[in-house]
């Protein structure tokens, strides 16, 4: 198999550790496994130009190394090539590799794409935007722009300027108006926080934001059931403690695609992380098994 594995420079694991280690672990793993690879080792902000060339360039994979961000990119690059995906969770929270099956080690990862064992995947798009795990506006992404713009004026580390991004949010409980159209009904809601996620998530007691499944074609929309900087806070406490309840604290709908309205010119919208500005209406829609990715082999029960 020839390959081009993109290597985030910044991925999370990538700063816990020298990157020729990581970078000479993934040579070592891919060479041993018989895998054809040119490493590639890229800055995020050229990631996007490195996936469309890699796409293009006559490989029979492309592998992403990084977090959730990372695999987007690269698998928005390879949408529409019949050129698979191979994934080394390299981020802080990994959370595709890990609903996927995937191994969180680099050797272990890279047996899984040796093995070859291939699965079509949804992936979602919001406007012309691809994600593969969420997407939402509200209170998420402006604590995460003001996390970022903490990182960067002080050099906090992401959970420190999480946490006081987080406090900061709740104080000034930001509600957005938005306007949800299905195609069947249109409802009008004020909410501190609209999530769509690529399939269904669980939220209930014991698990936040599992998948069970990756390719019914499906998004579940969640939205905030609070009106209140109180109500607020009690939500992120349960979250924070693994006590949310879907039933009391969000209205959910599990649709193929939606249009999410706006009196506001622009809304600044996370995709798997990342925060982009965008003009309403947003157009959210599944695009089902369009992007094939090794993946581990389901083991058959027993007879």
């Amino acid at each position: 198999m020839r390959a081009i594995v993109l290597l985030n420079q910044g991925a999370g694991a990538s700063n816990s550790q020298p990157k020729q280690d990581i970078q000479h672990t993934i040579s070592e793993s891919l060479k041993k496994s018989g895998i054809d690879a040119t490493i590639q080792a890229v800055a995020g902000d050229k990631l996007e130009d490195a996936a469309r060339n890699a796409a293009t360039s006559g490989v029979e994979a492309v592998i992403a190394g990084g977090g959730d961000g990372t695999i987007s990119t690269v698998a928005a690059a390879l949408l529409g090539r019949d050129i698979p995906l191979g994934i080394l969770p390299l981020g802080t929270l990994n959370h595709f590799a890990k609903d996927l099956g995937i191994p969180l080690t680099i050797p272990e990862a890279v047996a899984v794409i040796a093995a070859g064992h291939q699965v079509r995947l949804d992936v979602a798009q919001v406007n012309d935007r691809v994600f593969i795990n969420n997407s939402s506006l509200g209170i998420y992404p402006r604590v995460v722009l003001d996390r970022d713009q903490q990182q960067s004026r002080f050099g906090w580390g992401k959970w420190t300027a999480m946490t006081i991004a987080m406090f900061r949010g709740l104080r000034r409980f930001p509600l957005v108006e938005v306007r949800l159209e299905t195609g069947a009904e249109s409802v009008i809601r004020q909410t501190p926080m609209v999530f769509v996620g690529n399939n269904v998530y669980q939220i209930d007691l014991l698990s936040i934001g599992k998948r069970d499944c990756l390719d019914k074609g499906e998004l579940s929309l969640y939205l905030a059931n609070v009106q209140s900087r109180w109500g607020l806070f009690k939500l992120t406490m349960r979250a924070l403690v693994g006590r949310l309840r879907q039933s009391r604290d969000f209205e959910s709908l599990s649709l193929q695609e939606c249009w999410i309205n706006s009196k506001r010119h622009l809304l600044h919208v996370s995709t798997d992380g990342e925060v982009i500005e965008l003009k309403p209406p947003l157009h959210y829609r599944s695009l089902k098994q369009a992007l094939p990715v090794f993946a581990p082999q389901l083991k058959q029960p027993d007879a």
